[in-house]
């Protein structure tokens, strides 16, 4: 169907001896739309100074696709149903734990949306409900992982 891409680039800094792991994390990740993203490990996991706590984090990176992902077949449910969405908001957050095969995994993602329709035509409790399962339901990064994705709707 599709291929996607990402560089990957880290170097060791002169100064750095690697082999006792007190190396920068810093690293940086390139697309092909020309974005480039200062990334780094959690700060969680390599502890300050060898993560850079302003760069992106694998694993916020991957709550943001999902939700990110999430959110897009929302808006595309919503124009479908001749709803007008004026705002989306989603705090998102992960959670890394045990797996049951006891690794460490993000074992589940929560989606927190809030969305401000405008205009008369508004959506039932009952209705944003089935659009939020039918963005899930549709969501390539969703249908991929084995995290466990929730959605607490936020009115």
């Amino acid at each position: 169907m599709a291929e996607y891409s990402a560089q990957i680039v880290w170097q060791r800094d002169s100064g750095e001896a690697f082999t006792d792991h007190r190396y920068s994390r810093g690293h940086q990740w390139f697309f092909d739309g020309g974005m480039t993203v200062p990334a780094s490990s959690s700060s969680h996991i390599v502890p300050l100074p060898y993560s850079i706590e302003a760069n992106v984090d694998p694993e916020e990176a991957f709550v943001a696709s999902l939700s990110s992902c999430h959110m897009l077949f929302f808006l595309s449910v919503a124009a479908k149903r001749k709803f007008v969405i004026e705002y989306y908001e989603d705090n998102a957050v992960g959670k890394m734990e045990k797996n049951e095969d006891g690794k460490i995994a993000m074992t589940e993602v929560t989606l927190k949306p809030k969305v401000i329709f405008s205009g008369e035509h508004q959506p039932s409790r009952d209705v944003l409900e089935t659009m939020h399962h039918e963005s899930h339901e549709a969501c390539f990064i969703a249908n991929s992982v084995k995290t466990e994705v929730k959605i607490e709707i936020i009115l």
